[in-house]
């Protein structure tokens, strides 16, 4: 889903009557930006002993988590990748010299909806630790690319609209500069996400209901337009 914010535009403007290549010229700086809503949600999964005290296997619970996946209408083979591929289950000890599992995954997804189905189905099935890992978004250089469109179309108007009161018009583009920017949503936490600790605040919830802050994508031009 895209969501457009207002245009912000900042100008500047220079007017010189010779250059290097030895013609008057106006230069203009413009900057349009946007905001979208990500749909590729990265979700990280840690499958452990430890949310049981032992009691039920890393095997089971990962059987578990299959299920729930599959039952959500998550596509597993293709969405669901093991973190460290080099390894399996992970083994640590505790001070009881107990031995644990625990094995990670990364989980993708297209919404925050289906996020939180995720995130209180796995609870349910004894999985609670889940957080955040990243947010993307699928169409981003096709974004870019049109913010850069626009702001050299901005940065056009700029100038006409500079030099027209003088009876003058702008020429050609004789030297363009470009630059291109994302901007995520920040934490206060300082990690990006959201985890999920006890079952009990989920008992009567069929879903969480979470929001994304939107990605904000920008893109600057600066641009020497000849004048005729």
């Amino acid at each position: 889903m895209l969501l457009w914010a207002v245009l912000a535009v900042s100008i500047t403007t220079q007017a010189q009557t010779k250059n290097f290549i030895d013609q008057p010229y106006m230069e203009t700086t413009a900057t349009v930006d946007s905001l979208v809503v990500p749909d590729k949600i990265f979700l990280a999964i840690l499958i452990t002993e430890a949310d049981t005290k032992g009691k039920v296997s890393t095997e089971v619970l990962e059987r578990r988590m299959y299920n729930t996946l599959t039952g959500l209408g998550i596509d597993t083979k293709e969405k669901l990748k093991l973190s460290d591929v080099g390894s399996n289950f992970k083994k640590y000890f505790l001070k009881n010299k107990q031995v644990l599992k625990d094995k990670s995954y990364t989980l993708e997804v297209g919404d925050a909806v289906t996020a939180g189905k995720v995130i209180v189905g796995l609870e349910e099935a004894g999985i609670s630790d889940v957080e955040l890992r990243k947010l993307e978004f699928s169409n981003q250089d096709k974004l870019l690319r049109l913010l850069e469109r626009k702001a050299i179309l901005e940065a056009k108007d700029i100038a006409n609209n500079m030099v027209e009161p003088l009876g003058q018009s702008v020429g050609k583009a004789i030297h363009i500069q470009n630059s291109s920017s994302f901007q995520l949503p920040r934490r206060e936490s300082g990690a990006m996400g959201y985890k999920v600790t006890t079952m009990d605040s989920f008992m009567e919830q069929e879903a969480i209901d979470i929001e994304f802050e939107e990605i904000r994508y920008m893109a600057s031009v600066q641009v020497k337009f000849a004048l005729d």
